[in-house]
């Protein structure tokens, strides 16, 4: 079981590891700096976009699932899950991640 890092800590993380892989990825709402919920939308242009929540798995690690579904959805379809989460949690940080190859680093831990 890994340690709960804070989400602002988790999020700034998480854009170096993509900066330092050449993916572009920014804050597009900003939630509670300690105890705010993180998804990530894969954006990946024509090819649509992909939202990812967190749960935890079996193991007590952070695992990724796919909110919009298996297939992509346009990127409106992915804006509007977002609005509907961030509704319900105001503390809700949103992070864009653009990729046209779908590269978004969540399968990998902070190290």
């Amino acid at each position: 079981m890994q340690p709960r890092l804070t989400a602002e800590f988790w999020v700034k993380a998480h854009i170096r590891r993509c900066m330092a892989s050449n993916i572009p990825a920014v804050v597009v709402r900003r939630g509670d700096e300690t105890a705010g919920a993180v998804i990530v939308k894969l954006n990946r242009f024509e090819a649509g976009c992909t939202v990812y929540s967190p749960t935890t798995g079996l193991d007590g690690n952070r695992v990724w699932l796919r909110a919009t579904g298996e297939a992509p959805v346009q990127e409106a379809e992915a804006d509007a899950y977002i609005a509907r989460q961030a509704t319900r949690d105001p503390d809700l940080w949103v992070l864009e991640i653009e990729d046209r190859d779908g590269r978004h680093l969540l399968d990998e831990p902070i190290e």
